[in-house]
């Protein structure tokens, strides 16, 4: 499909910069396919009243890391601010990253983020790193001075919350992002972005997700950068997605089989979590364990094989999460849904508000 159908007019004004006061206030957007009404403007506060027994949530427990790093490459006498963006660990010190401007790097450069001081690196003075690679696109790879949890905690103190862009290019990251941009259940570091629709879940909303018999199931997937690269081919076909790694134990996989069998529903909490389901579907729909990376790309067309309702928050045009919801919900259906909510003045990306799918297929009663 052409990539300018996925095109729609936002204004700037309605990408959140912060996030709801409190989770739960979040405005949400519930839409069912061909019901007679089409649309129920909520909030997140509603949301455990449309699971019910035998239904499983599925959440996404990974971390985000403090991945972007300021520091100054040196060269002989020459100096230069850099800004890096660590993507994923290679072991013993070593990270695969993303450099800006990457024309100021060389192999053999060294780089010190930091205070500029003298002392040792278990004093956390400072961090430097060797350029040991150049690649495409301005990755890099980096060696670090020392690994393990020395350089786990020098990453903590002096790297930066990734904010999206379309937020990073209005405002700086501040204390109050290591908490927002993070899940309450966040317990596997490895994402340079949160998985966003998570960000609006709060213990009271999942005890009383339980309290209506339903059950919740944890996966992992590192979101990587790709989810913030624009779509540059001209059609869907020729888009490629950058694989983040992902995986499923038996027990999650397990619960989640048990509640097909029982006549329950997959709700997906979010995209990332949607897209390693569908990863490790088997034929009949059923999850088997899984480990591994995956690059899966969603668009009008796509089978889905798994979840029957997604929460996902609101996505930017011309995006492979619009191209997704698009695939779930049917594209006549998003384009009525995302101008009622641009009309609405709901919230837009990572710190804004939701919108909880029922996939265009679902046959079965939603209350």
């Amino acid at each position: 499909m052409r990539v300018d159908l996925f095109d729609f007019d936002l204004p700037d004004r309605l990408i959140a910069l912060r996030p709801a006061e409190s989770r739960e206030s979040a405005r949400l957007l519930v839409v069912r396919t061909g019901a007679e009404r089409e649309f129920d403007d909520r909030t997140i506060a509603d949301f455990p009243s449309y699971l019910r027994a035998n239904d499983v949530l599925v959440l996404n427990d990974t971390k985000v890391i403090p991945a972007r790093l300021y520091g100054h490459r040196y060269r002989g006498e020459s100096a230069a601010h850099v800004e890096v963006l660590l993507l994923r660990q290679l072991g013993h010190g070593c990270w695969r990253a993303l450099a800006r401007p990457a024309k100021r790097l060389a192999v053999g450069d060294r780089i010190i983020f930091g205070e500029q001081s003298e002392g040792i690196a278990c004093e956390l003075g400072r961090l430097m790193a060797r350029v040991q690679e150049r690649g495409p696109d301005g990755e890099i790879e980096l060696a670090f001075d020392f690994h393990g949890p020395l350089l786990d905690e020098a990453i903590e103190r002096f790297g930066h919350v990734p904010l999206p862009p379309y937020i990073a290019s209005r405002r700086s990251d501040d204390a109050r992002d290591r908490t927002d941009y993070q899940t309450i259940y966040a317990r596997e570091p490895g994402s340079v972005a949160a998985p966003t629709a998570g960000l609006h879940m709060t213990n009271g909303l999942l005890d009383a997700v339980r309290a209506r018999g339903a059950s919740i199931a944890m996966l992992t997937l590192h979101v990587g950068p790709g989810t913030f690269l624009p779509v540059k081919a001209e059609d869907t076909a020729d888009h490629r997605l950058q694989a983040e790694w992902g995986s499923i134990d038996v027990e999650a996989a397990n619960l989640i089989n048990t509640a097909r069998e029982r006549g329950g529903r997959i709700f997906a909490v979010g995209s990332t979590s949607l897209r390693l389901l569908e990863s490790a579907a088997r034929e009949d729909g059923s999850i088997e364990p899984h480990a591994g990376e995956t690059d899966i790309f969603i668009a009008p067309g796509y089978p889905f094989r798994t979840v029957d309702v997604l929460l996902t928050n609101f996505h930017l045009p011309r995006s492979t999460l619009f191209m997704l919801v698009c695939a779930f919900a049917g594209m006549e259906t998003m384009r009525r849904v995302y101008a009622h909510a641009v009309a609405c003045r709901y919230r837009f990306y990572s710190y804004g508000d939701a919108s909880l799918l029922f996939r265009k297929d679902e046959r079965e009663a939603t209350k």
